[in-house]
């Protein structure tokens, strides 16, 4: 569900940035609906490789959040190994 409703988000913001250039240049908004199709389909293509970056850098933090734990506790051991 987050995956659809991101693309999905991403395409009507990219419907309105289609709109917004047409109506700045004064332009009929629904002369050419070919172009706004390609509009949201990029935006909404571009919503999807957001959600996948989201997805991927959440594992990769939490990757290393669990490393650094480890070291964390390993330099514990030592030290406590030491004394």
């Amino acid at each position: 569900m987050p995956l659809l409703s991101t693309v999905v988000g991403f395409s009507f913001v990219g419907l309105a940035a289609r709109m917004g250039q047409l109506s700045i240049q004064n332009r009929n908004l629904y002369a050419n609906p070919g172009g706004h199709l390609l509009a949201m389909g990029a935006f909404g293509f571009g919503g999807y490789l957001a959600h996948k970056w989201d997805v991927r850098s959440t594992e990769l933090l939490a990757n290393k959040r669990e490393e650094l734990r480890e070291r964390r506790q390993k330099a514990l051991a030592e030290r406590e190994a030491e004394a």
